[in-house]
Parts: C-alpha cells; structure tokens; sequence
C-alpha cells in the first residue's frame, strides 16, 4: 500500500490482552453473536446473488459498476489480515458477506482481492481518533469497558477464495454527526498478505455500505447505542449516500431472530469493480464524510497492536 506513516504513540490498552473472553454487549447475550457468525449453507449463494444491480439475462450483461465515494477523513494503512474486527467492542452483532466480482467481464468472481473495512464503534468513535466528539451527547469512548486497541479496533482485511466472497464478523457501527449508519471499503488486487498485514497491489475501489434507517434505529434505540443521544441523519439526508440501492452500496440485512435486533443481523452485498481501475477514494467524491481532530494520528499500527491470531472468538 502507498502512503503508510509509522506512529508509535502508547495508546492506554495497547498492553491488554484482547484474546478469548466474551463480549460485554450491555445486555447482548454471547449467544447472540454465536447465532449471528455462524455458517450457513445458503449464506455464500445469498452473497453472490444478493443486493447486486443487474439487468434482464437477455440482455447479456452483468451489473452496474458499483459508485466509489471519498475514503472519509478516518482512514489508516496498516489494517490487520483477520476475520473477526471487534476486539470486545459491545455491539449488535453483525455477519458482513461480501462478493466481488468483475463488473467488466460478466460478473466472474474476482479470487484474492482484498477486501478492507473500517467504521465506527457503537458511540460513534473510531480507533485512531477516539478523542473526535461523534456529536450529540456520548460518554467518552474510554469507559467503553473493552480491551479493545484504540488503534485497531472495528479495522481489518479479508482474501476472497475462489468465489470472489469475503466474511467479517463486527457489530454494527453507531452513527456521528453528520453521517448516517455507515461502513467504510476499500477493495485492493494485486499485493498479498505479509507478516499480518496486506502489503502491495492497487486499490480498485473505494465505497461505503450503508443501512436501512428502519434497521439501523431500531438498534439505536438499543445498549449501549442508546447511551449516544442527539439527531440522527437518515439516508436520504446523508452527504454521502446517493439514493443508489445496491450499486451505492446499500446493504441487504437479514435478521439472526425478527423479533429481536439484539441477535443480530447477516449483511450481503456483490462489489461490482473494474479490477484494473485504480481509486483510492483519497480526497475526492461524495462528500467529505466529516473531519478528524487536529493532530489525530495515521500510519500503521503501533508496536504491540495485536496480531491477527489474538483477535477474539464469538
């Protein structure tokens, strides 16, 4: 990757263990999120037929480039090569199912792009600028009570197989001021994983998912989200979201119990990109998606950021 900045800050977690344990979800069961990663036999066909923008089969072509948007202003190089992204953040718990395809070439998967995320916690903060206020009224991200790492928590990569398919186990984001619920992209092709970490190769598209407001309210409304008061900003007031559906990145969301948000939810969506176009998302498109604090740090993760192999289980 281009453009990594090595900081070395001492962070107040960075020596807390974030292997095993469970998760303090403010009254989420462990159960919950058991219910909400486990595999499916239908979940990988869902993930590559779901949420994509396709047109009649007669007419022979495949679905809509997806739209690549700004990075916003909370990315960081060096994410971490893992499945699970919590680190004990509390959370509804959420099942990410992504497929990326070559939108150019009929739709044929795209095996070993990698795929990056990022977003924010329940209060609206994220790791690598946790003193950024996320806007209304939020208790500070300190007395979350996890052991999360304030630098690499909610970030990571996954490798598609064979079928272009990526899965991320993480909780679904809260929301900060002005941006509706969120997750950040990015979808790289060409490098490969080293010592932990995805190193090399180009970044073909940058985007953002996004999710239902009916959805993503009835969460809110929720612990430990509740606790982050002020007004929310729905989809069709976001500066980012453009009204697109699938092909600006609008979530199919799949509820683990319907009666109960708290379970959580299996989140599909196909990538359609161009693998030999190059965006970064740096500095342009959609909107600004908000501006981090002034000295806020980028780079790479610290020295003592845990490894892949340390994240924890559900």
């Amino acid at each position: 990757m281009t453009g990594n900045h090595k900081n070395t800050t001492i962070t107040r977690r960075r020596a807390l263990a974030v292997a095993g344990g469970t998760v303090a979800a403010g009254g989420l069961a462990a159960a919950g999120y058991q219910s909400a990663f486990a595999d499916t036999t239908t979940s990988t066909a869902k993930a590559t037929t779901t949420a994509t923008a396709t047109s009649s089969a007669s007419s022979g072509t495949c679905m809509e480039l997806m739209s690549s948007v700004t990075e916003g202003p909370y990315y960081l190089d060096g994410a971490l090569v893992r499945k699970n992204i919590t680190e004990g953040k509390s959370g509804v718990p959420l099942t990410l199912r992504l497929t990326v395809v070559d939108a150019t070439d009929g739709c044929t998967p795209v095996p070993g792009a990698a795929v990056e995320i990022w977003h924010c916690d329940a209060w609206g903060y994220y790791s690598g600028y946790t003193t950024a206020n996320p806007g209304g009224s939020a208790p500070a991200e300190s007395e979350d009570g996890s052991t999360a790492n304030d630098k690499t928590y909610l970030r990571g990569y996954q490798v598609a197989n064979a079928g272009g398919v990526v899965k991320f186990e993480t909780i679904v984001p809260g929301w900060y001021t002005p941006r509706t619920c969120h997750i950040h992209l990015k979808v790289h092709t060409g490098g490969a994983k080293e010592d932990g970490i995805y190193e090399g190769g180009k970044v073909n598209y940058t985007g953002q998912l996004f999710f239902d407001d009916e959805i993503a309210e009835s969460i809110f409304a929720l612990e430990p989200y509740s606790k982050h008061t002020g007004s929310y900003t729905k989809l069709a007031d976001d500066m980012v979201y453009d009204g697109g559906g699938a092909s600006s990145g609008l979530l199919t969301l799949k509820a683990v119990h319907k009666k109960d948000p708290s379970k959580g939810y299996k989140g599909f969506l196909t990538l359609g990109i161009d693998p030999d176009a190059e965006n970064t998302g740096a500095g342009g498109g959609g909107g600004g998606g908000g501006t981090p604090p002034s000295g806020a740090p980028t780079g790479e993760p610290p020295t003592g950021a845990p490894s892949p192999s340390s994240s924890p289980s559900a």
